[in-house]
C-alpha cells in the first residue's frame, strides 16, 4: 500500500493540474468572448479564440470526430494543403461556378481572401484548424448563409455540429445567450439560424472534408446535390440573396 501511495498522489495531482489549466483556458476564453463582442467580430480576436483550443481536449474530440468523417483521416494524414484561391483566376469561371460565386463574395464585400492567420500545419489540430479557417467563406456560398451576425451563427453551427470545431460551439452558443439576454429583438433570427444550420449539419456531408480546390468549376446547385445540401438559407432572412440582391 505504502508503495501505491506516491503513484496515486502523482495522479492526483495530475488530475488537479489538467482542471487548473482548463479553468485558466476558461477564463481567457470568457475575455475572448467579451473582446469580439466589444469589437463587432474583430478577426484577430476571433483567431485568437480558435487558436485558445489548440492543445485542448476539446481540439483533440474535434480531431477524433473528423478522422471519422469519409475522406476525413486522409486529408489530414496528408496534410491536404490549405486554400490559397487565386481570386482573379476564379472570376473568369461560369457564373454558376463554385470559383466565381466565391471570389465574387469576395470582391462584393471587400475581404481579403488570406486574412486568416498563418499557422503551421504540423500537427493534426493546427491543420484542421487551418483547414477550417481558410475555407470558412467557401461554407457562406455553398450553405447560402449571409455574413450579417444570424448568417454567421448559421454557418458555423453546422461545422460545431459536424465536428465540435470548439471555437464554433463556443461562439454559436455564446451568440444565442447574449442576445436571448441582452438583445431579445435578434434572438429568434440568430436561434432560427443556427437551427437552420444544425438541420443542414445532419443532412450533408462534413463540410470541412470537401476538396472545394477539385471542383471550383462545378457549379454551386451541383456541390449542394453531392454534399445533400437540399435547404440551403439563401433566400432567408439571413441568407445571402437577401444581403447581397
Amino acid at each position: 500500500a505504502d508503495l501505491a501511495t506516491p503513484h496515486w498522489e502523482h495522479i492526483q495531482t495530475a488530475g488537479l493540474m489538467s482542471r487548473f489549466a482548463e479553468l485558466l483556458r476558461s477564463l481567457n476564453n470568457l475575455k475572448l468572448l467579451a473582446a469580439i463582442g466589444r469589437s463587432g467580430g474583430d478577426l484577430s480576436n476571433v483567431a485568437d479564440l480558435v487558436d485558445s483550443f489548440l492543445d485542448s481536449p476539446q481540439m483533440a474530440d474535434c480531431v477524433r470526430r473528423f478522422r471519422q468523417v469519409p475522406g476525413g483521416a486522409e486529408m489530414m494524414e496528408s496534410r491536404y494543403p490549405p486554400l490559397q484561391p487565386d481570386i482573379e483566376l476564379l472570376l473568369q469561371l461560369p457564373a454558376e461556378s463554385l470559383g466565381h460565386q466565391y471570389a465574387s463574395l469576395i470582391r462584393r464585400l471587400h475581404y481579403d481572401p488570406e486574412f486568416f492567420r498563418p499557422r503551421p500545419t504540423t500537427t493534426e489540430a493546427q491543420w484542421l484548424t487551418q483547414r477550417v479557417a481558410t475555407t470558412h467563406d467557401i461554407h457562406h456560398v455553398v450553405s447560402g448563409f449571409g455574413t450579417t451576425p444570424e448568417g454567421e451563427s448559421g454557418v458555423l453551427a453546422i461545422t460545431a455540429t459536424q465536428i465540435g470545431f470548439p471555437a464554433y460551439v463556443l461562439l454559436t452558443s455564446a451568440g444565442q445567450l447574449a442576445s436571448f439576454r441582452f438583445q431579445i429583438e435578434r434572438f429568434e433570427a440568430i436561434s432560427r439560424a443556427v437551427g437552420h444550420g444544425h438541420a443542414i449539419a445532419r443532412q450533408a456531408s462534413c463540410l470541412a472534408a470537401a476538396r472545394w480546390e477539385e471542383g471550383w468549376e462545378k457549379p454551386v446547385s451541383q456541390w449542394r446535390r453531392e454534399l445533400g445540401i437540399s435547404d440551403p438559407a439563401d433566400q432567408e432572412t439571413y441568407g445571402l440573396a437577401a444581403q447581397l440582391p
